[in-house]
């Protein structure tokens, strides 16, 4: 299946004001680093003009060809990611372009089919001629055409899930992924003093892989952990849940690892048994991270549910970049299904940090210049990371490591917990800090 969005790189715009004092952080042992605690500056309101570098003059020049791969199936779906990211091109498009050429984006959906996501990874560079790949998020993608990118030339900005999106040198995520953001959903669980920790994920490939850091984490803090997976969609959350609880005891946490539409049913469900105070707390990774979510549940789980959130909670921040974020998807944003949240977020960061790139060449827009110019992105501030973000010569990358824990409060996502570092105890994480070091917050 395939989208094809005329959209626009958008400018990396608008400095961010200035939020607490600027903290560096420098090297991380096996524990988490103290936070930073999160502030709402006040800022004036953000057009979507201010997106581009020539605001309300559409680019008509040459377009830009570049493209991404999602997984989209019954219980898993990743299109906000590259439908925000469309959305941002096509904002860029509408106000000056790159240096006038309009970004062409090619939105390819997968369903975990090893053999499509080959095909299409193929009419992306063959019959698209994409130059840049930016926005891949999908199950198993990274595994599959992880070879293909790097004999080609093709340094990619993603969301990572797949192992080889973070042990490879040429994939650069925005995001966690599911495993680092288990972590830190974990990491924020055992802070809190629980006795028992039961992880639960959805039945796709890799959750060997996801599993290994929540179980490094619970181990060094000698806490038991309960491993479950469930297939999806799931068909009797009731079943579920109380699985969840009874395992993990009144003392213990139940952390859970789904799409919001999965992780949703099960918390429903929960509730509807009244099993929402029957654990210590509940904690989620990222995905659990949208007002979608949040509304959906009500007041019943404000400071029950602990949510690892690696980007910027967007309700309870007020800058120039995080209006700038919200007026896109406002005004272009109507496929991004899921609302706001950290999905859409991913989209518009990745679209970011793409623009930004493009802007530093000079001459052809090429596969050479355009994943030189990528690769060569160094401590930039996105305004939604804690962390400044750089691709680098390494050969793995996992250049968001430090991240929020946010709570519903009547329908809305706030900060639980500020900028803390994922622990060295998991050993990818120590292993990619030892490569590249710890990067300094944002400011």
């Amino acid at each position: 299946m395939r989208k094809v969005m005329r959209t626009t790189n958008v400018r990396a715009i608008l400095a961010l004001l200035a939020v607490v004092g600027m903290v560096v952080l420098a090297a991380c042992g096996s524990s988490p680093a103290p936070t930073k605690p999160h502030s709402s500056p006040s800022s004036t309101a953000v057009a979507t003009s201010q997106c581009g570098t020539k605001p309300g003059v559409a680019a008509t020049g040459t377009p830009i060809p570049l493209g991404g791969i999602v997984t989209d199936q019954p219980g898993t779906s990743f299109t906000d990611i590259a439908n925000m990211a469309a959305a941002y091109f096509t904002c860029v498009n509408d106000n000056g372009g790159i240096n006038g050429h309009p970004i062409k984006y090619y939105i390819e959906t997968e369903q975990t089919n090893p053999a499509q996501i080959a095909a299409e990874a193929k009419q992306l560079v063959q019959t698209d001629h994409v130059v840049g790949i930016v926005g891949n998020t999908s199950i198993i993608e990274c595994s599959i055409d992880s070879s293909y990118w790097q004999k080609l030339g093709y340094d990619i900005i993603d969301s990572g899930i797949a192992p080889e999106c973070w042990s490879t040198p040429n994939s650069a995520a925005v995001n966690m992924g599911p495993r680092y953001s288990s972590d830190g959903a974990v990491q924020y669980a055992l802070t809190q003093h629980v006795d028992k920790i039961v992880f639960d994920q959805s039945d796709v490939p890799g959750t060997g892989y996801i599993a290994a850091g929540p179980a490094a984490l619970a181990a060094a803090a000698k806490v038991p952990i309960v491993q479950l997976t469930e297939p999806v969609p799931i068909t009797d959350a009731d079943s579920v849940a109380i699985k969840e609880v009874d395992d993990a005891g009144p003392g213990g946490a139940v952390v859970l690892n789904f799409t919001p539409p999965e992780a949703l049913v099960i918390l429903q469900a929960a509730q509807k048994l009244g099993l929402e105070d029957k654990v210590k707390l509940w904690g989620c990774s990222t995905p659990c991270n949208t007002d979608y979510l949040a509304a959906s549940l009500g007041p019943k789980w404000n400071d029950k549910l602990f949510v690892n959130a690696e980007l910027t909670p967007p309700d309870v921040t007020n800058t120039p970049t995080m209006n700038l974020y919200k007026a896109i998807y406002k005004q272009y944003g109507k496929a991004v299904s899921g609302g706001i949240g950290s999905f859409s977020q991913m989209g518009f960061t990745e679209a970011e940090i793409a623009v930004h790139a493009l802007e530093t060449i000079t001459g052809s827009y090429t596969v050479a210049s355009v994943n030189a110019a990528f690769k060569a992105v160094t401590d930039f501030n996105t305004g939604m990371l804690c962390q400044l973000w750089s691709y680098g010569n390494y050969s793995m990358h996992i250049p968001n490591n430090e991240d929020y824990t946010v709570t519903p409060d009547n329908g809305k996502m706030v900060t639980a917990e500020g900028c803390t570092l994922i622990s060295s105890v998991d050993p990818q994480i120590a292993a990619y800090r030892s490569l590249a070091g710890t990067a300094s917050l944002a400011p």
